[in-house]
């Protein structure tokens, strides 16, 4: 098999060994699913499979937990951006290809993963910024949700896709979502899975800006040196508080999770994830 070529986009800086600053080297965790840089007090996370539009699978997630606990707890770090290689996604939804595989379940740690990143980037007393650069669709959009703040290039779509493929948003999409946009609006994206415009979803509460495609570094740049600029304790606090009404859904992450073993392998998913594979509609 060829070995998989990475992607650095724009803006994102790959780890260096020699940076005593960086995650790698000095006995500080290797990637192979993210890149991850620290720099000018801000630590940048990078979905880097762009040849799957950057689809989330256990390892990924697993990876992104690491790193944002890496950040978590380094004092020169004030803001951490989270974003995706390439320019055709930030993260396309969740890897469905082992779920057609009857030889593949749902173990202990896909579910341990999903719990490690939510908690990870929710108890992070530190801002996290999504750099949303092309799609953001099914569990990218609950990657999403779980960021602080989001900027998006114009060009960036917007969707949950769960029910086009059997499967249901249980990880903080209908959780978050209806903080965001709604109770009316967070129904809608579910239930008819339809695709929204930055513009769109910047309209709605979905998104806090929107620029240019060839602006958006400079964008999140001067958002992250902003941030900066205000107290750290201060915004530690600010983020506890503000979620604490949507931390009351924890139960509701929970109940879905265990939901998950279920339906993930359900007949209806297999179908789904099948149909998504060769780009078909979903058969009922």
């Amino acid at each position: 098999m060829a070995k998989r070529k990475s992607v650095k986009p724009k803006g994102v800086n790959r780890v260096r060994k020699n940076n005593p600053g960086s995650s790698a080297g000095n006995g500080s965790p290797k990637f192979e699913n993210i890149l991850y840089d620290k720099k000018d007090r801000v630590a940048r996370v990078t979905i880097n499979r762009p040849e799957v539009r950057n689809a989330l699978n256990s390892k990924t997630r697993e990876e992104l937990a690491i790193a944002i606990e890496d950040a978590w707890i380094d004092d020169d770090i004030g803001v951490i951006v989270l974003t995706g290689a390439g320019d055709k996604a930030f993260c396309a939804g969740g890897d469905l290809s082992w779920i057609a595989d009857p030889k593949k379940k749902v173990d202990e740690r896909f579910m341990l993963v999903h719990y490690r990143l939510a908690n990870a980037m929710r108890c992070c007393g530190k801002p996290i910024i999504a750099r949303v650069n092309g799609f953001c669709i099914g569990g990218g959009n609950e990657l999403n949700m779980l960021c602080d703040l989001t900027i998006a290039s114009e060009d960036s779509i917007f969707g949950q896709a769960g029910p086009l493929v059997g499967s249901t948003p249980v990880w903080y999409g209908m959780q978050l979502l209806q903080h965001s946009v709604g109770d009316k609006k967070a129904r809608e994206i579910v239930y008819l899975c339809n695709r929204y415009s930055a513009q769109e979803a910047m309209q709605m509460g979905w998104v806090n800006k929107v620029v240019p495609k060839d602006k958006l570094d400079e964008e999140v740049d001067a958002w992250c040196h902003r941030l900066l600029e205000v107290s750290p304790q201060s915004l530690r606090i600010a983020k506890t508080q503000i979620n604490f009404s949507s931390d009351m859904a924890h139960p509701q992450i929970t109940h879905g999770l265990e939901l998950a073993r279920f339906f993930l392998k359900s007949p209806q998913m297999v179908e789904g994830a099948t149909a998504f594979l060769e780009k078909r509609k979903f058969r009922h």
